[in-house]
C-alpha cells in the first residue's frame, strides 16, 4: 500500500524538502495553503516536484478547514509545518504568531482525535523554547523559558502535542529542531541576507550588509538532513519528542566571514552593524545535544556551519539549487 502523507506549511523550506523526501520513499504527497490556487508553491518548482503534489486549500485557524481536508486526503501521516516562522517578525506580529501556530496546531490534533483514524502526526518545534541556556547544550530534559512571541507559540503548541498524545493516544511528536538552513531560505532571514549580501559584492556591489548582534552563537544545520529527522520520528515504534541539531554551536560573525571568505573577500570591509536591528530579547547561544536522535532514531547531521555557508553560496552563485 502506498503510503500518503499530508504536509501543511508546504511552500516552505522544509515543507519543499519534505515533500522531495517523501516523493522518493514513494509516498503520495499532498500539501496545503492557504488559497492554493493563488499561492506560487516557487520552492516546489525549484525542486522540480510540484506536478507531483497535490495541493489543497485549507486554513489551519479553521477547525472545519481542518477537518474537510483530513477526510478528503485520508492521509496515514500528517506534518504541521505551518504558521509563521520568523523570531524577528512575532515581535511585530505576536497575535498572528500565536495564533497561526497554537490554534493551527490544536485544530489538526483535534481533527485527528475526531476521525479515529490511526494518523502520525509530527509537529515542528523550536530551539528557541529553551530561551537563553548559557553555554550548555539543551537536550529534551531541558526546562523550556522562551524569550519572544514565537518561543512562546511554539512552546504552547509543543504541550499541545504532549497533552493529546498522553491523553488520547494519538501518535505524535514534536521534532525540537535546531536552527537549520538551505538555498530555500528566504531573504528575511539573516543567514540568507549574509549569503545574498557575499554573493552581491562578489560581483560587484558596493552596497554595505548591515547587521544587528553578530555575537550570537547558533547550532546551524542543513535543511534537507533535518527533515529526514522528521520522517524518521513517524517510522518509530513509540510517539516521542527530540532534540535535532549538529551539537556544535558557531557565531553569526563565524558565519559572516566564512561567507565572504567562500566569494573571496574580506568580511570587515562590506558588514557595519546597526543597532536598530536588534531585539528586544535575543539568545546569546544556542546548541542541542542530538544524543536522543541518533540513539533511537539512528539520525545525526552530517553537515556542519562551514559546509552550509559554502552549499549556500555556491548555490546562490549560480542562480540554482
Amino acid at each position: 500500500m502506498t503510503k500518503k502523507a499530508l504536509i501543511c506549511g508546504i511552500s516552505g523550506q522544509d515543507g519543499a524538502y519534505l515533500a522531495q523526501l517523501l516523493l522518493q520513499k514513494g509516498y503520495t504527497v499532498c500539501g496545503t495553503s492557504r488559497d492554493a490556487q493563488a499561492s506560487s508553491f516557487r520552492n516546489l518548482i525549484r525542486l522540480g516536484i510540484k506536478d507531483q503534489v497535490k495541493l489543497e486549500s485549507a486554513s489551519l485557524n479553521d477547525f472545519r478547514s481542518v477537518l474537510q481536508v483530513l477526510l478528503k486526503i485520508q492521509p496515514d501521516e500528517v506534518y504541521n509545518l505551518a504558521g509563521q516562522s520568523s523570531v524577528g517578525l512575532s515581535f511585530e506580529q505576536p497575535v498572528e504568531t500565536l495564533e497561526s501556530i497554537t490554534i493551527g496546531t490544536l485544530n489538526l490534533l483535534e481533527a485527528i482525535r475526531f476521525t479515529g483514524a490511526p494518523i502520525r502526526f509530527y509537529n515542528a518545534g523550536s530551539s528557541e523554547c529553551f530561551g537563553d541556556i548559557g553555554d550548555c547544550a539543551a537536550d529534551e530534559m531541558t526546562p523550556f523559558r522562551p524569550r519572544s512571541p514565537y518561543a512562546v507559540a511554539k512552546s504552547a503548541a509543543f504541550w499541545e502535542v504532549a497533552n493529546y498524545r498522553e491523553a488520547y493516544g494519538i501518535f505524535a511528536c514534536s521534532g525540537i529542531l535546531f536552527n537549520h538552513d538551505s538555498p530555500l531560505r528566504p531573504e528575511r532571514f539573516v543567514t540568507q541576507k549574509i549569503i545574498a549580501a557575499a554573493c552581491r559584492m562578489a560581483k560587484g556591489s558596493s552596497h554595505k550588509l548591515y547587521l544587528g548582534n553578530i555575537s550570537i552563537q547558533r547550532d546551524w544545520g542543513w535543511a534537507p538532513e533535518y527533515v529526514e529527522a522528521m520522517y524518521l520520528m513517524l517510522q518509530h515504534d513509540q510517539p516521542d519528542d527530540y532534540v535535532i541539531a549538529t551539537g556544535e554551536s558557531r557565531s553569526l560573525e563565524d558565519f559572516v566571514k566564512e561567507a565572504f571568505a567562500v566569494v573571496g573577500l574580506n568580511w570587515e570591509d562590506h558588514v557595519s552593524t546597526d543597532a536598530s536591528l536588534l531585539r528586544p530579547t535575543d539568545l546569546a547561544i544556542s546548541r542541542g545535544n542530538p544524543t536522543k536522535a541518533r540513539v533511537q532514531l539512528g539520525w545525526q547531521a552530517q553537515y556542519k556551519m562551514n559546509d552550509i555557508v559554502r552549499m549556500m553560496v555556491e548555490s546562490k552563485m549560480q542562480g540554482e539549487i
